[in-house]
């Protein structure tokens, strides 16, 4: 391919983009760039191809990096409902997966468990383990570590550590116990497990 045939990425449409976001006229870009006006249109308009130096200089202008000029097809983001999260009902209680089970570095589930004394078995897994409490209170076991857990209260630790947890309260009207569990995979090994299973796992 000839660098003629090499087709030159076309900022002007996020470049125009990023201005009109700040409210910016094309006469205030020029006046903090030194480009003038004529040119600036031509660069929105993809009819002029802006060096480095000139995009870096439109970057400090529009206060944005200068890679988000060169942006084309943003993916869209995705968006799992709350009413089309995969459940896993197990002996424990109910697993919600609130991440759709599509990433591959990270698990997101809410546990609920309706009664007091259920108990999530010994298990461990590679990657940290990061708990935010919902409702109800839990007692969290890892090693010689016991914590007891409640409302809005956060807890992480290594997965790769056997650990275990335990209802304390949960009022079933309200749905009983019930936290996040946020499960970072540093590779694609399997959970390793003893004992009962772990929710989500």
């Amino acid at each position: 391919m000839t660098v003629a045939e090499r087709r030159r990425p076309a900022v002007g449409a996020q470049v125009k983009r990023w201005r009109t976001d700040r409210g910016l006229t094309l006469a205030n870009v020029a006046a903090r760039t030194g480009l003038n006006v004529g040119y600036l249109s031509q660069i929105e308009n993809d009819k002029a191809s802006p060096s480095l130096a000139c995009l870096a200089s439109l970057g400090d202008a529009l206060d944005v990096p200068i890679a988000w000029f060169l942006m084309d097809e943003v993916p869209p983001p995705l968006v799992v409902r709350a009413s089309e999260r995969p459940v896993t009902v197990t002996e424990l209680g109910r697993v919600e997966h609130v991440d759709g089970r599509s990433s591959r570095d990270v698990e997101i589930i809410e546990v609920r468990a309706a009664a007091a004394g259920d108990r999530i078995g010994a298990h461990s897994h590679a990657g940290d383990e990061h708990h935010i409490v919902l409702r109800g209170r839990f007692r969290l076991r890892q090693g010689d570590h016991v914590i007891d857990v409640g409302p809005g209260d956060y807890l992480r630790w290594d997965g790769a550590i056997p650990h275990d947890g335990e209802v304390l309260a949960g009022d079933a009207a309200d749905g009983g116990a019930a936290m996040f569990i946020i499960r970072i995979h540093p590779d694609d090994r399997p959970a390793i497990n003893r004992g009962r299973a772990a929710p989500g796992a």
